[in-house]
């Protein structure tokens, strides 16, 4: 009698992708934004050269700090509305601020409300238990009108953007965006927390499941007030950056790169429902967006049919992506 040997059928050659692709998420974001840049240049040849890389990774940078804001939030389950008021209030107070300051006190005093408005949603959230929407949507609001009255107050001073932040925000140096000296010790930061330590864990652990980590013994409520006060910070820090880049206090700063900050972070991986994710592929998310974004200029569409295309791209990359790391 014998033994008959049998070999394991090998998987289809699909499926063998599809499984590579969910062990390495990063891998079809960075195909996907090759693809992007190859497009550019064979509609516009020869735009993709030194100066316009630098140039797409200055713009890119504040869009990745707000995003690692949300990525934050995300792996708890929830989304942070909050963050572009704070970026907002951020940038428009050290531009009036510093008129009458040091540039080092104004940046002090800028970031202030960031802390008030990240303690306020962490307690909301965390120990109100009202649901983060609800509560960063009212916190946004609520700044917003603040901001509005403390404007009339400053109206007669004027703007000054310190140089320190114009140097960050547009300033190039040896073919590198100066906003690389704040942009990779932050995202260094966040990666370290979100993998190396047990912060991070239990935000993924929170996301996943909450009712477990309570039985746990995790504090819960210290866990999203530290989450929500970090998410306040970053925003804060990205608005200051990013009124050095564009120079120009107003009330609508950083409002506009709220629901691409939630975009960048989907694209990136980071679930919605919370428990998976990471900044990495927010990085590249960011990246990918801002591509984007040149590439429908370049399209010399109207603003409408940009929104339009822009919202729709959006949406079929983040399927296509989800659809890859479902089985993750």
């Amino acid at each position: 009698m014998t033994l008959a040997t049998t070999t394991p059928e090998a998987a289809p050659l699909g499926r063998r992708i599809k499984r590579f692709m969910s062990d390495y998420p990063i891998v079809p974001l960075l195909v996907l934004l090759i693809l992007l840049v190859l497009v550019l240049q064979i509609l516009s040849p020869g735009i993709v050269n030194q100066r316009w890389i630098a140039n797409t990774v200055k713009f890119a940078i504040p869009l990745a700090l707000l995003a690692g804001a949300q990525t934050m939030v995300m792996l708890t389950g929830g989304i942070d509305l909050s963050v572009g008021t704070v970026a907002t209030m951020a940038g428009f107070i050290v531009a009036t601020q510093t008129v009458d300051h040091p540039a080092g006190l104004a940046m002090a005093i800028a970031l202030v409300p960031a802390l008030i408005i990240g303690f306020t949603n962490g307690i909301g959230v965390g120990v109100f238990r009202v649901h983060p929407l609800i509560m960063t949507l009212g916190t946004s609001l609520i700044g917003v009108g603040f901001l509005q009255v403390y404007q009339r107050t400053v109206i007669s001073a004027g703007t000054k953007y310190p140089d320190f932040l114009v140097w960050l925000g547009t300033g190039i140096t040896w073919g590198f965006p100066n906003a690389l000296v704040l942009f990779v010790p932050v995202a260094v930061l966040l990666i370290f927390i979100q993998r190396r330590t047990g912060f991070g864990r239990l935000l993924y652990a929170i996301g996943d499941n909450e009712r477990a980590t309570r039985l746990a013994g995790v504090k819960y409520w210290q866990v999203i007030l530290a989450l929500y006060m970090l998410s306040s910070v970053l925003a804060g820090i990205m608005g200051l950056l990013y009124v050095g880049l564009i120079k120009a206090a107003s009330l609508s700063l950083a409002e506009p790169l709220v629901l691409p900050s939630v975009a960048a972070a989907v694209i990136g991986g980071t679930s919605i429902f919370g428990g998976r994710g990471g900044y990495t592929g927010t990085i590249v998310g960011a990246l990918i967006l801002t591509v984007l974004t040149t590439l429908l200029t370049i399209l010399q569409m109207p603003e409408g049919a940009r929104r339009i295309l822009f919202g729709a791209i959006v949406l079929l990359v983040t399927a296509a992506y989800l659809r890859i790391i479902e089985d993750r």
